[in-house]
């Protein structure tokens, strides 16, 4: 397939600046593959779709703070730093992404807070963008980390042109968030409230988590036409033997097997046996799931709308039918789905 086969025309109005009021209030969009058929829902009317023994599989990332604000030695300048990743705990390493990149060379200091009580140091240059930080903090690992929290503010997606408020603290986090390493959000999860799990719960549906922390390279444009050709940044997973065995079962059982987001997809998806069973993964992954794909392990999928030409869509693609998830886009335009992460669902079954 094609890059360009993923273009289509999606009206600004449509990129969700806010979350819905409630979490599971979010519109739902539900594509029944076998049947072809397109219905209109809420979200918390998803509960009708499973049964006893049937199994959801969550992301359990936490989103951290990732995005700061510095100002750079002897110019005062203004300098958006966003982590990516800690290289080394002890040397307190970290990839960054700067803006404006241009301005910021090795051996530039950037000041953190009103005190200025933080300061990193450039000692390379990674990409175009991209920088490695050395933070100059004379507390503990543990403070020093809490410094990062005090500083950094929720990482929203670019898209989303208003200042961040409080209330994206919460709602920009699933309820189930555990593992911190993500610098976005699995945003399939966002739409899960406590009292609707706790009603799946109830209803016999199984629980099983699974870890990706979601990277930037997710949302990366894909610049080449033939996709066989896309390189996906690697991210880092790990499914548990008890998640594993979990899922097992519910496929020997023939029941439902849920992926909450393209993220959980990944991550299972890249420990398959060789007999389609989930293997326990501790790793990286830089899997690039486009059409056609076989897969092995989900039937099932929640997803949220994805924008053109994203490395999302084309998942999604991939497990609904390219044809019936253009048609579906198609729809979702027609009838103001909101898009991108703080956007509706989807429910591919």
């Amino acid at each position: 397939m094609k890059l360009s086969h993923f273009k289509f025309e999606l009206p600004e109005e449509l990129y969700a600046e806010y979350p819905a009021e409630h979490r599971d209030e979010s519109r739902l969009m539900v594509l029944n593959r076998k049947e072809k058929t397109i219905e209109h829902k809420q979200f918390k009317d998803i509960i009708n779709y499973f049964d006893e023994g049937d199994l959801m599989l969550l992301n359990n990332t936490k989103v951290f703070p990732a995005r700061m604000y510095g100002e750079k030695e002897k110019t005062g300048a203004r300098i958006e730093v966003f982590l990516l990743r800690e290289l080394n705990a002890e040397s307190r390493l970290w990839d960054v992404l700067v803006d404006p990149a241009r301005k910021i060379r090795i051996g530039n200091k950037l000041f953190f807070g009103e005190d200025e009580s933080l300061v990193a140091e450039v000692i390379d240059n990674t990409t175009s963008r991209g920088r490695t930080l050395r933070f100059l903090y004379d507390g503990s690992y543990e403070e020093f980390r809490v410094k990062l929290e005090q500083l950094g503010e929720t990482p929203l997606p670019k898209y989303i042109k208003r200042e961040v408020e409080e209330s994206d603290e919460e709602r920009y986090q699933t309820i189930y968030a555990k593992h911190e390493g993500a610098v976005a959000a699995p945003t399939a999860g966002l739409h899960f409230s406590k009292h609707l799990m706790k009603r799946l719960e109830i209803k016999g549906v199984d629980f099983a988590e699974v870890t990706l922390h979601v990277g930037l390279g997710t949302f990366s444009p894909v610049e080449v036409e033939d996709l066989s050709k896309h390189k996906m940044d690697s991210e880092q997973a790990k499914i548990s033997q008890e998640t594993a065995d979990k899922v097992n079962k519910a496929i020997d059982s023939k029941r439902r097997v849920c992926a909450v987001g393209t993220t959980a997809m990944r991550a299972i998806e890249s420990a398959v046996s060789s007999n389609s069973r989930l293997n326990s993964y501790d790793g990286w992954t830089n899997k690039f799931i486009f059409p056609p794909y076989e897969f092995s392990i989900a039937n099932c999928m929640i997803t949220n709308f994805h924008t053109p030409k994203s490395t999302l869509m084309m998942m999604a693609a991939a497990f609904a039918g390219y044809d019936f998830l253009m048609e579906a886009y198609e729809v979702a335009v027609k009838e103001k789905y909101k898009f991108y992460s703080y956007g509706d669902a989807m429910l591919i079954i």
